[in-house]
């Protein structure tokens, strides 16, 4: 199978998998979901509150050092094989332009469009205005993933009381018609980070798009040897200089002139060789490998000393997301002392007051309830129980009281425990608390 139908394979299988991710629930959560109006963060089917958010950066920490990691071992890849922005150019040149409209030829990227024929001018807008509705399908898609689908449907009924939704899903359409239609490419070359900084991460053992030089041929410029910078193509040996992979290349440049920063490892130049050199009976002259396989037929390992610290910097992050995942909790309590820090009753016993805040963080009612855990010394002298529907907070007031004068306990702070727990649910959480008593 060539290079080119698996893309478009794994271009499938990403797509469909980014169209119904948003859909996928487990125990009533979001597969990924990150809901501002809600203040929760789906992963996995789990729901994390906003003060709950310490995983986060351990998985953004794993997406960052990830993607240094793919690229020192595989190249770009992720540009040519997994990007939205080479996805949805592929869809409107490939498949729109090329293939349903015949505005241009996928085999030759180069040529540009004749609009001098009418025809073509018809075309053009057919083309602009399918990729409008794409557009318009991708970012709906989007914002299923900040708005989960059960909310998005009605808001869209709504569009009035939910504009900032609107106005967003149709920026995210208007920069995806300018950016795919008319900056092309150039988005990748001029504007995307990620292609400014990938070529330092490059070394002679990382897979990426290789010209054969021994077989190819040397490259010359002023009778100097030049490999990257070069006006002309000359004394070649294998290669027919019939420019296949030069026409087919979406990024409009010359492999054979050394790998570029515009370079974005789709290898379609590869298969444009291939099919050249299999009607000579020879291989490919351009090949997805390392230098030192091509070029010089080294044997290398994956596991070097630069990728076994990314492995084990990705093992870290996903490690510390899982250790920090086990302690969340199944509701937030968060306890508060009010303005008076203390007062003595009658009968010389200590009263301390404090405000309790509670949020039931589950999708179904709860009811909450409290106990000491240390009933020698203390008691609860007011709380009410409290029912919450899902995804409601409330405050109440809580009040405790000693059972003796605390003479013989010498801090003036003490740290006393509570439990807050669910009568329907085996929930619980403990919250420390400082009882003052001078």
């Amino acid at each position: 199978m060539s290079y080119s139908k698996k893309r478009y394979l794994i271009y499938f299988f990403i797509t469909i998998f980014v169209m119904i991710t948003p859909f996928i629930t487990i125990n009533d959560n979001h597969l990924l979901l990150l809901s501002f109006e809600r203040l929760q963060f789906h992963f996995l089917g789990v729901a994390y509150n906003v003060n709950e958010l310490y995983v986060m950066p351990f998985l953004l920490m794993f997406l960052f050092i990830g993607i240094f990691a793919m690229t020192s071992i595989w190249g770009r890849v992720w540009c040519g094989w997994a990007c939205p922005q080479t996805i949805f150019r592929v869809i409107y040149r490939d498949l729109i332009e090329s293939t349903i409209l015949d505005l241009r030829r996928i085999k030759n990227k180069q040529k540009d469009i004749d609009y001098k024929k009418k025809s073509n001018q018809i075309k053009k807008y057919v083309s602009i205005f399918l990729w409008i509705v794409i557009s318009l399908i991708i970012s709906s898609n989007f914002m299923l993933y900040f708005v989960p689908p059960e909310d998005f449907f009605k808001y869209l009924q709504d569009p009035l009381n939910h504009s900032f939704m609107i106005i967003f899903i149709l920026s995210i359409a208007f920069f995806l018609v300018y950016d795919i239609v008319f900056m092309k490419e150039n988005f990748c070359v001029y504007i995307c980070p990620y292609s400014r900084i990938q070529s330092v991460l490059y070394d002679d053992n990382t897979k990426q798009v290789t010209y054969d030089f021994n077989r190819g041929g040397k490259v010359y410029e002023n009778g100097v040897q030049s490999i990257f910078k070069i006006n002309q193509w000359k004394n070649s040996e294998e290669c027919t200089t019939c420019d296949a992979c030069v026409k087919i290349c979406p990024t409009h440049i010359d492999i054979r002139k050394g790998l570029q920063v515009e370079c974005i490892n789709c290898l379609e130049c590869s298969d444009a060789c291939s099919t050249v050199m299999g009607k000579l009976g020879k291989s490919s002259l351009i090949n997805w490998g390392s230098t030192n396989k091509v070029l010089t037929n080294k044997n290398i390992s994956i596991f070097t000393k630069k990728n076994i610290t990314y492995f084990a910097s990705l093992f870290l992050s996903i490690f510390l997301a899982f250790f920090f995942s086990l302690e969340k909790e199944q509701f937030l309590v968060n306890v508060n002392k009010t303005t008076e820090l203390y007062k003595i009753n009658e009968d010389k016993k200590i009263v301390n007051n404090y405000i309790l805040t509670i949020h039931n963080t589950q999708d179904t009612p709860l009811t909450f309830d409290i106990k000491l855990k240390d009933e020698n010394n203390f008691r609860i002298k007011r709380f009410e129980e409290i029912s919450l529907e899902g995804g409601k907070k409330a405050k109440k007031v809580l009040i405790i009281e000693s059972l003796n004068d605390l003479k013989d306990i010498q801090n003036k702070n003490i740290p006393i425990f509570i439990e807050v727990y669910t009568k329907e649910k085996d929930f619980k959480v403990i919250k420390k608390l400082n009882f003052s008593k001078s």
